[in-house]
């Protein structure tokens, strides 16, 4: 290779290299914009990483969620009812077992007194903390598949009941499945699905499906397709909601 040609090949990696360095420059720049007067409430150092509990900062990126009920979520009340509520949730989220204690129970009568529908969207957010999050939704879906949407409910209620540390230790299979009998399944039913994770697909889609919808923490609500994100707390988060519920 000739001299100018030698020049000229350094000269056009250079120009490459710069230009990816401005493109990274671009992106780090507009993280930083977005990230501009975000609603961050709590910051927790878990294995090694940093996780932001929402209200989220990319909340307004949130797209609506489809009407009725959803292919990867439990339906509670008429879905004919004059509000919607969608909660984004992972089993093992601290933030979502508060959400769930302050007013599940709430939700629960607005659906009962047809003042509201509630979808409750399972998923695997934390998979980095380890498998917890995708056995404990997989168990979901089995006993939602096999017992219908009244014992998901009443597993889907004991789960946050029993919800561990995001430290561990987190529950085995048989814990699971001992819970799912205690909330009304058959084990002969369901055990198998919980022990060879039968719904894995079912999870990575339900998982797969918030991230495209703009979902980037749990947990996410939505009102009538709207992120709702009114309170610096969980617990006024919750009370809020069930007062713009009951307010219509």
């Amino acid at each position: 290779m000739s001299k100018s040609s030698d020049q000229e090949s350094r000269a056009a990696r250079t120009q490459r290299t710069a230009a990816a360095l401005e493109a990274e420059r671009r992106r780090n720049r507009n993280r930083q914009l977005a990230s501009v007067g975000a609603v961050v409430l709590v910051v927790v150092l878990v294995v090694g990483a940093l996780y932001v509990f929402w209200p989220s900062n990319d909340s307004s990126d949130v797209d609506a969620a489809p009407a009725g009920a959803s292919e990867y979520s439990l339906g509670v009340g008429d879905p004919e009812a004059p509000t919607e509520v969608v909660v984004y949730e992972d089993f093992l989220c601290p933030f979502c077992g508060q959400f769930e204690a302050a007013s599940g129970d709430e939700l629960q009568r607005l659906a009962d007194d047809g003042q509201v529908y509630v979808e409750y969207r399972p998923l695997n957010f934390l998979s980095r903390i380890g498998d917890y999050s995708e056995r404990a939704t997989n168990a979901f879906a089995a006993v939602l598949d096999s017992e219908g949407p009244e014992v998901a409910k009443t597993f889907h209620d004991a789960l946050f009941a029993n919800q561990p540390s995001e430290s561990g230790p987190f529950p085995d299979d048989d814990a699971l499945v001992q819970l799912a009998v205690e909330s009304g399944a058959d084990e002969e039913s369901v055990r198998p699905a919980i022990e060879d994770l039968a719904f894995e697909d079912w999870v990575d889609q339900a998982t797969q499906e918030a991230s495209e919808a703009g979902v980037s923490a749990t947990p996410t609500i939505l009102v009538d397709g709207e992120p709702f994100t009114d309170g610096q707390t969980v617990e006024e988060l919750s009370a809020n909601l069930i007062s713009t519920i009951e307010q219509g």
